[in-house]
């Protein structure tokens, strides 16, 4: 081998270990600085736990002291409502013992008051059976008779005592009611607008000469008694001057008599078969005066729908009077005042305008058919369909049939408004004696009566009994037996009061 080559080889092994002894060296001093920063990082995490440690330790001990505190602080606190509570639970022991202290002395005192009662009782009973014994003694009654005795003046006293209350009580009530019924009427009133009537009953044909007289008489008296005998009426010819009287108990024959005279007077031809002649014509046109009278006075009165026949009915009334008093206005009138009041009571307003249009509808036909006017003019009504309410209006409207509802309780009020107003009746100053007369008659029928008085126009009656005979009981009886009887034997429009004065007196006279 060369030389050269094994120098080089030489060198290259040499180089080799060179490199490796170099790694080796260098190796070691990676590995020892590494060992040293390990050492030094884990030193450094020692100590950082170390500190850790320590700062743990610290705010552990804080928490604790922390939570010792609180826990000391709530202890405290309970201790303090405890010791609250104790002091409560003691004022109430000392409350309940004083409240206990004092039912105790009520007690005692409770039961001395009994024991006393209990001792006052055996004395009232021991006087009482004494004073019993007394009274048997002195007035010679034995024990039954003087419990009757004494049970007499008991109820003696009861019923003056119950008369008084009950006059005290129907006194307010009355009050109350008339009260409440002025403001409803004096509204009604100012609220109504027709006006007051004053016709009367006028059955007198005028004559434009006292020749006119035998030409109605006609020969042998064959023009009157044509006259009366296709009209039903009564013709009167006497010495009034240029007058003739028609006398029938049916307006309308009557009406239709004088239309047909006047037109025969107007005409001048009288004989029979002109009389005969103007009686049909004079009737159709009262029939169609009788159908325009009924339509009108239903549309005045608000009341549309009613049926044909009844309108018919209705319009009759035209030439009906009661005391000068025309009986269609008047029902009219009511109408209007029946549905005012019932408007203001809150009624059914129609049901009282209709039966206070319809309340009179049976004097239309009374004098042909038997029966009292409210009774016909209820069948009539139910005939033709009208409601069963207004029905009861109509029959109930003078308490023939008990009423049974406001309306017609407001019907039988409007009726007697209408009729008792101020000039809207006209009566005969005998006929109004004869009333009076005997509005006091009936007063003076019933025993203990001193004297009676008929005032306001036979509106009210005023009774001054006999105190010795009528107490304050019997003076409320007899009020009320008077009110029955007088609504029993009288008529009268409207309603009349009845006032029973009872006085005692005391005189004596210093000499």
């Amino acid at each position: 081998m060369p030389e050269g080559i094994l120098i080089a080889i030489v060198v290259g092994l040499l180089g080799i270990v060179g490199g490796a002894i170099a790694g080796a060296i260098l190796q070691q001093r990676v590995t020892s600085s590494r060992l040293e920063a390990a050492r030094n990082v884990a030193t450094r995490i020692l100590n950082e736990a170390e500190r850790r440690h320590k700062e743990l330790l610290v705010e552990a001990r804080e928490e604790a002291l922390r939570i010792k505190n609180q826990a000391e602080a709530e202890l405290r606190e309970r201790r303090n409502e405890i010791q609250q509570l104790e002091r409560r639970l003691l004022q109430r022991e000392e409350s309940l013992e004083r409240k206990l202290d004092s039912l105790e002395r009520r007690e005692r005192s409770l039961a001395e008051r009994e024991a006393k009662l209990e001792e006052l009782r055996a004395r009232l009973q021991q006087m009482e059976e004494e004073r019993r014994q007394e009274i048997q003694r002195i007035a010679g009654l034995s024990l039954q008779e003087a419990k009757e005795l004494l049970l007499a003046e008991v109820e003696r006293e009861v019923r003056e005592d119950a008369s008084r209350r009950i006059r005290e009580i129907e006194q307010q009530v009355k009050e109350e009611a008339e009260e409440r019924a002025r403001k409803l009427l004096v509204t009604a009133m100012q609220r109504l607008t027709s006006e007051v009537v004053s016709e009367a009953t006028v059955s007198v044909v005028p004559l434009p000469s006292e020749d006119m007289k035998g030409r109605i008489i006609g020969r042998e008296g064959r023009n009157i008694r044509t006259l009366e005998h296709l009209t039903g009426v009564d013709v009167i010819i006497d010495d009034t001057p240029d007058a003739v009287t028609l006398s029938a108990f049916d307006p309308v024959r009557r009406e239709i008599a004088r239309v047909a005279l006047v037109k025969l007077i107007s005409d001048g031809r009288i004989h029979p078969a002109r009389i005969e002649e103007m009686v049909e014509k004079a009737r159709k046109e009262v029939e169609a005066s009788i159908v325009e009278a009924g339509e009108q006075a239903a549309l005045e009165a608000g009341c549309p729908g009613l049926h044909p026949e009844i309108l018919k009915y209705l319009g009759r009334l035209k030439y009906r009077y009661s005391y000068g008093q025309n009986q269609l206005k008047h029902a009219v009138e009511t109408a209007r005042l029946a549905a005012l009041i019932a408007h203001e009571l809150g009624a059914d307003v129609e049901v009282a305008r209709r039966g206070g249009l319809l309340h009179d509808l049976g004097k239309a036909i009374d004098h042909e058919v038997e029966g009292t006017h409210a009774r016909i003019g209820a069948d009539l009504a139910r005939r033709y369909g009208v409601h069963k309410a207004v029905v009861h209006c109509i029959e109930a409207h003078h308490e023939e049939v008990e009423p049974q509802t406001v309306e017609a309780i407001i019907t039988i009020v409007a009726d007697a408004l209408s009729g008792s107003r101020p000039g809207a009746r006209r009566e005969s100053l005998e006929q109004y004696l004869r009333r009076l007369e005997a509005l006091e008659a009936v007063a003076y029928s019933f025993p203990g009566v001193e004297k009676a008085f008929a005032i306001q126009a036979g509106r009210e009656i005023r009774v001054i009994v006999k105190p010795d005979e009528i107490d304050d009981l019997g003076a409320f009886r007899l009020a009320r037996d008077l009110s029955r009887k007088i609504q029993e034997a009288l008529e009268y429009p409207g309603q009349i009061k009845v006032t029973v004065i009872r006085e005692k007196r005391a005189i004596e006279y210093a000499r």
